[in-house]
């Protein structure tokens, strides 16, 4: 099978989508690795490195898409990628997805009619994700650095220091979440010695992060009135918020914000998803945060792409057993028989196969199979 890895395009994404270790796993096996000329090197990863391991580097993008029997990508399709989803009718495009957030990019690959499997959607037997998992944990043990910074001054917070000094208190951290991403934020944050409160639907996942952190913050059972009372005198509200392949609820609204205070930073980790704050809308690096009355929302789409050289070498170590198995079986045969990879699966030849991707944009729905 050919590989094709492009460059990112989405502003400020510098990951890319193999290392050359991959590339030696994929060669290794009689697989033949098209990289674009300069996609490694936001992630400090020089083309001869590529080379070094077996990789063909292409100056032309649209060589890459066109020749590749199986692209590999981080991020979704941006609109200047759309024309290349069409090159080849039979291709497989294995990347982050997230189509509930985006009607566009569903729009798209349904018209192209190729294979679309999602790294966020592969779901193991017990409900782990285990290619959006590496990316939750980068994201959310950037979530409190990047609300310290913001609840400084000159991060247009409003001047406190997240870990206090003898005599003026710590900040108060509320988290929306118990997952992955919520786990390493709280990691974070009580490594800050922050006031730390972490609030979940699901009992018995607090009683395992208590246990976990012996004490060292506060579990609280998630409920609207519970989520107010918590929120309204926080400093800091991280939202790690996740339903597998569907929007994240909104769990925080405007008339919260304007109760909050003043100064109060509040990232959405749960972007990629539509976001579990009223106003979140996605930000970049290069323009990170907005103002929400009297609080500073940061809503970065690609928290990790700021990270490139972890966050790939940590992204790629998930996504190679997969990319070996659609590559040596074929996406049909690999499917059959491995159950959560099929889960990935989100778009064939035109059909929905996703069920919360459907729902969220009112929109067909095909079971994978039928």
């Amino acid at each position: 099978m050919i590989i094709g890895v492009p460059k990112e395009v989405k502003t400020d994404e510098y990951r890319v989508a193999i290392t050359p270790a991959g590339v030696r796993e994929l060669t290794s096996a009689g697989h033949i690795v098209h990289i674009e000329q300069g996609a490694g090197e936001g992630s400090s990863i020089p083309d001869a490195e590529y080379v070094r391991t077996g990789a063909k580097i292409l100056p032309d993008v649209d060589e890459v898409w066109a020749g590749a029997d199986m692209v590999l990508k981080v991020k979704e399709p941006v609109q200047e990628e759309y024309h290349r989803l069409s090159l080849r009718s039979d291709q497989i495009l294995f990347t982050y997805l997230h189509l509930a957030a985006s009607r566009e990019c569903t729009q798209a690959l349904v018209a192209a009619g190729n294979v679309a499997i999602a790294y966020e959607t592969v779901r193991l037997p017990d409900n782990s994700l285990p290619l959006l998992t590496p990316m939750s944990e980068v994201a959310g043990r950037m979530a409190p650095i990047v609300a310290s910074h913001h609840l400084m001054r000159p991060g247009g917070g409003r001047g406190s220091l997240v870990c206090g000094v003898p005599g003026v208190e710590a900040a108060k951290v509320v988290i929306l979440g118990a997952g992955v991403a919520g786990m390493a934020a709280a990691t974070l944050a009580v490594g800050l010695h922050a006031n730390v409160y972490i609030l979940d639907k699901n009992l018995e996942r607090l009683r395992q992060v208590d246990h976990h952190f012996r004490g060292a913050l506060e579990t609280v059972a998630s409920s609207t009135h519970a989520i107010e009372v918590h929120c309204v005198d926080a400093d800091i509200v991280i939202g790690a918020v996740l339903v597998v392949g569907a929007k994240a609820p909104k769990l925080v609204s405007d008339d919260l914000v304007a109760q909050m205070r003043a100064g109060s930073v509040l990232v959405d980790i749960s972007v990629d998803q539509g976001g579990c704050f009223e106003s979140t809308r996605p930000t970049t690096h290069s323009e990170p945060t907005f103002g929400v009355g009297r609080s500073v929302f940061y809503c970065v789409a690609n928290m990790p792409g700021a990270v490139p050289h972890s966050s790939t070498h940590a992204l790629a170590n998930a996504t190679l057993p997969y990319t070996l198995e659609l590559a040596n079986l074929g996406w049909q045969e690999a499917v059959r028989q491995d159950a959560p990879l099929a889960e990935g699966v989100n778009v064939v030849h035109g059909a929905i196969t996703c069920a919360p991707v459907a729902e969220a944009h009112t929109m067909a729905y095909t079971p994978l199979g039928s």
